[in-house]
């Protein structure tokens, strides 16, 4: 596959060419720079070059070539990650003032477009397991009940997380039937599986069924960070996409990371579904292998600890890794996370086998929390809230409290307490596990 992006990269840093034009490192970098590599590649808009949110020339074929790859109507390219995307995709769908069917477990990025969009969020509130506060189980049954139940308000679209932070997989084919069978657009936050339209069998939600989706390429696959993919499944939200991303993405998206992504495509198209299943082998091998510690059911890249068993907290239990030299994706008080990709090796399998079981684990039964976000009373919509007078309160004194924004600790960066919402006992208790002190509320 072509890489049409990098090639004219390649060919301009090799030119000689006086940079008169922005950025103002004019393709070297500070003496003494280790990146200094990275800088003869990093350039604007300039002819020949295209333009992201207008493209019709080198992007736009790159664009096309990661379309044939995942098998879209059309996919388009992020410099801004999936939180771009989202913006763009709720745009898109609902407009301003809308409403719209939304998972719990969603990205501060959906709360922070229902402020500037003056969205109504819907929450669907998943079955929670484990004593995680972040993560549960959604099922076609529950979207259903939750669309008969929201229909008086006309919600746009259903917009779900899959795969979760703890690598939860929801069933995305199941979940698209009924939301077409109800007239409804489906949304998939798929930031964590990039990788999923490539394994044997496709997960990949618009191989599922879903109307738009974002991957956040970087975090799965060898992209920079900030690089990502907003797929459209649905040929009727092709012609405007773009007008929506520009709308929210910066006038100056990095070409350094396009140009990864563009790289990426090629070896999506070459070597990396033998690379990947060998992989997913590797992981699986690992998951049996720490069977008293792994979720056995999440997504094929993600190894999830359950701590308590063991007598650990999540944190602890990622202490312990990372003074082994093992670094985790995420912990909390109940989960350590492990994210592997096709670019982790044979050593990294091994190493992180040897040092999970050596942990040290006290001989003590942890009770874990019996808690997850409940359904809180909506006070004011989350623009009013986000722009309203605010006052910062410690979190134990918080009850009855409005939030001023959306609560989060990141990652995962799902809101614990979302704006507009009025702060209970319950929300006070998981901010605590949280470490989460101190948040803003309405005066």
């Amino acid at each position: 596959m072509n890489t049409p992006v990098y090639d004219f990269l390649e060919r301009y840093a090799a030119s000689g060419t006086v940079r008169a034009h922005m950025p103002g490192h004019k393709g070297k970098s500070p003496d003494g720079c280790g990146f200094g590599a990275a800088f003869p590649y990093d350039i604007t808009e300039i002819k020949g070059a295209d333009s992201l949110y207008e493209a019709e020339g080198i992007i736009a074929e790159s664009e096309r070539n990661a379309s044939a790859l995942f098998g879209t109507a059309a996919t388009f390219y992020s410099a801004g990650g999936s939180t771009l995307c989202i913006q763009a995709m709720l745009t898109a769908v609902c407009g301003k003032g809308g409403s719209f069917i939304c998972g719990r477990n969603a990205h501060r990025s959906v709360l922070n477009s229902c402020v500037l969009l003056d969205l109504d969020p819907l929450w669907l509130y998943p079955d929670y397991e484990d004593g995680s506060a972040v993560s549960g189980a959604f099922t076609a049954a529950s979207v259903e009940k939750a669309i008969e139940r929201y229909r008086g308000k006309n919600p746009a679209c259903v917009f779900i997380t899959s795969p979760d932070y703890l690598g939860r997989l929801a069933p995305v084919a199941k979940i698209a039937e009924v939301c077409h069978r109800n007239g409804l657009p489906l949304l998939v936050d798929n930031a964590h599986g990039a990788y999923l339209a490539f394994l044997e069998n496709s997960l990949h939600p618009i191989a599922l069924g879903a109307d738009m989706c974002c991957d956040s390429a970087h975090k799965t696959l060898p992209v920079l960070t900030g690089g990502a993919y907003l797929h459209v499944g649905n040929e009727r939200f092709v012609t405007d996409i773009k007008r929506d991303m520009a709308l929210w993405g910066s006038t100056s998206p990095s070409y350094l990371i396009m140009a990864s992504v563009d790289l990426c495509n090629r070896y999506l198209a070459e070597g990396f579904r033998s690379d990947l299943a060998e992989t997913v082998k590797r992981v699986s091998d690992l998951k049996e292998r720490l069977a008293h510690l792994a979720m056995p059911d999440t997504e094929p890249l993600k190894v999830t600890f359950y701590a308590y068993p063991c007598g650990l907290r999540g944190y602890q239990l990622a202490e312990q890794l990372r003074r082994n030299g093992i670094e985790t994706e995420y912990a909390d008080e109940t989960h350590a996370v492990l994210m592997f990709s096709a670019s982790s090796t044979e050593e990294d399998f091994s190493r992180t086998a040897f040092a999970a079981e050596r942990l040290m684990c006290p001989r003590i039964l942890l009770r874990p929390p019996q808690f997850g976000i409940t359904e809180a009373v909506r006070a004011m919509s989350p623009r009013e809230a986000f722009f309203a007078a605010r006052e910062t309160v410690q979190t134990e004194e918080a009850a009855g409290r409005i939030a001023a924004e959306s609560v989060t600790v990141c990652p995962p960066c799902i809101p614990i307490a979302a704006a507009g919402e009025i702060i209970d006992e319950n929300i006070i208790k998981i901010l605590k596990m949280y470490s989460i002190f101190h948040v803003n509320v309405v005066q």
